[in-house]
């Protein structure tokens, strides 16, 4: 495992990184190196022109001697031998101008010519001692260092018979052998050196690519591990893993909030402990044949609550394709099948209203000439009033009629709707208003929280009159004995206002809640079931939500959501 992360930190650098440091560093080296061994060889050359230089003064010194003592050649070749003796002198030879051997350490190359590739006649009358390398025909090479040869004061006679007055040219060949050698070594040991550093160089780039790298992969795992750990927490589905001991090992929010448990009082503990029975066969439910399942089915969690879910399970396998545990997804539909029912309540509404509307037309047209022959025939019976009493009944009855045709077209016709900044408070006040008498008849005590200050709503002031007033008219027919009916409008959050209309009256069976917003279905001898329709077709209208609750024997409370703007 350690292998494979040091090969993933090692492709995080990029190959051209390291070349181009390789690129930089070398010719950096080899600069320095070559600088260093030609400041050697130049120390060398100047360390061999010093010797040869002081070789000269030496020979030149016993020379002067030789004169006060009247040394003629053969004592000057004898010194110039003894000279040539000591160690690291290859030779020592004295020339004139033109280039003639006039004295040599080997006597045999006397008379013959030397130097002739130098201008002689300018360095015979120079003093500064100069030098060049000499290359050895089989051994090492040779450092010569030449400059004129000045004793004070000749021989008599010169050499072999020079005449006085003569310029020469010594010549000192020294052995490069020693120097040649440490050169050499000096050599290998930079190029080591220099190699040392150099693989030092480009291990300490390496290293720091290998850190960088290695940090910048450690903080993109940190960011993945954090944003994996964020999304698998905040996911809108339950998530439960459990190890090959099926202890819990992943529970994140939504699984809190569907099992009524913490991540910390289940993380480690058995599966066993923490799952309804039917969970944990789901959990377990996967295998060699069926490595996923996916199932949907009601659960019992916690006090017999029933919660419809969407349960898929699978195994978790390393990539050796070990088992390493087991994961379930969760998914609640209860919301789900909540907007499932509303959808088909929708289209079950469309295809009433649609309905609604083709009845309402053929029926209203009847109804005006019934009533009209009602009007007649009391009017022409005016003087029997049984006649008159059934003329007025069938009257009623048409306009009766006529109403429910009015609100079924109401209901069946596209809502359209006048927006305008409108202060729902004063708009409940004014509703409120219209029934207190009513309330007072019926010795129904009402309250209200209708603050003032409430942001303005966009809405259409009067179809949502029109909802209070049948919210209210709902709420005092189901307080025949009297009762309380509560009214209050206060702030959802920024966005919403939220309304609510409460009573104490006889409340709505379990049964009948789911079809209370249904049109034509009422509990009341004399309603249309028009009215709460209508209602939550003017809330929908306005992008807004209603909701019920209601308790038999204990009341019904209805609320209201509404966006603050449109």
């Amino acid at each position: 495992m350690a292998s494979a992360n040091r090969q993933k930190i090692w492709l995080l650098v990029p190959p051209w990184v390291i070349l181009g440091a390789v690129a930089v560093l070398v010719p950096l080296f080899a600069f320095f190196t070559w600088e260093n061994v030609n400041r050697h060889m130049e120390m060398s050359t100047r360390l061999l022109l010093e010797k040869g230089e002081a070789l000269i003064r030496s020979f030149e010194a016993g020379a002067r001697a030789g004169e006060g003592m009247a040394w003629g050649s053969f004592q000057l070749q004898k010194l110039l031998i003894e000279t040539a003796q000591q160690p690291g002198v290859d030779y020592l030879v004295i020339t004139d101008a033109e280039g003639r051997i006039v004295a040599d350490s080997d006597p045999g190359m006397v008379g013959d010519a030397y130097g002739t590739d130098l201008d002689l006649a300018v360095l015979s009358r120079q003093g500064a001692a100069q030098g060049r390398i000499v290359a050895g025909a089989e051994g090492p090479d040779t450092f010569e260092v030449f400059r004129r040869f000045s004793p004070r004061e000749e021989p008599y006679g010169g050499f072999n018979g020079q005449t006085r007055g003569a310029s020469y040219v010594i010549f000192v060949g020294l052995d490069m052998a020693p120097v040649q050698a440490a050169h050499e070594q000096d050599r290998r040991n930079t190029i080591i050196t220099a190699s040392v550093l150099l693989l030092i160089s480009v291990a300490g780039i390496v290293s720091l690519l290998l850190a960088m790298g290695y940090r910048s992969a450690r903080a993109s795992l940190s960011r993945v591990k954090a944003l994996s750990d964020s999304l698998v927490e905040h996911m809108p589905v339950g998530i439960v893993a459990v190890d090959p001991e099926e202890r819990v090992m992943v529970f994140n929010d939504t699984a809190e909030a569907l099992f009524g448990r913490t991540s910390e009082a289940v993380i480690g503990k058995p599966s066993s402990d923490i799952l309804p029975p039917a969970c944990l066969e789901m959990l377990r439910g996967p295998g060699q044949e069926r490595p996923m399942i996916e199932k949907e089915f009601d659960c019992a969690i916690g006090q017999g609550r029933m919660v419809p879910l969407e349960v898929i399970a699978a195994v978790l396998r390393d990539d050796a394709g070990g088992v390493i545990g087991r994961i379930a997804l969760f998914r609640d539909l209860s919301e789900l099948q909540h907007l499932r029912k509303e959808v088909e309540r929708s289209q079950r509404l469309a295809a009433v209203g649609s309905l609604a509307a083709g009845v309402a037309h053929e029926i209203r047209n009847p109804l005006s000439s019934l009533k009209g022959f009602a009007t007649y025939f009391r009017q022409r019976y005016g003087g029997v009033p049984e006649d008159v009493k059934v003329a007025d009944i069938m009257i009623q009855e048409v306009d009766r009629l006529n109403r429910v045709i009015t609100e079924l077209m109401e209901f069946s016709r596209p809502m359209e709707l006048k927006r305008k900044a409108t202060d729902l408070a004063g708009l409940a006040r004014h509703a409120l208003a219209t029934i207190e008498g009513q309330a007072r008849e019926r010795g129904i005590a009402v309250q209200s929280h209708l603050p003032p200050g409430l942001p303005g709503a966009s809405i259409d002031p009067d179809r949502m009159t029109q909802v209070f007033l049948n919210l209210f008219l709902n709420a005092l027919a189901a307080m025949d004995r009297g009762g309380v009916l509560t009214v209050g409008i206060a702030r959802q959050d920024d966005a919403t206002l939220r309304a609510s209309v409460a009573d104490t009256g006889t409340g709505i069976r379990k049964d009948d809640l789911g079809r209370v917003f249904d049109p034509y279905f009422t509990t009341k001898p004399s309603g249309t079931g028009l009215g709460l329709a209508i209602v939550h077709r003017i809330v929908e209208a306005h992008g807004g939500e209603i909701r019920l609750e209601s308790e038999p024997g204990k009341g019904t409370i209805f609320t209201i959501l509404l966006p603050v703007r449109d």
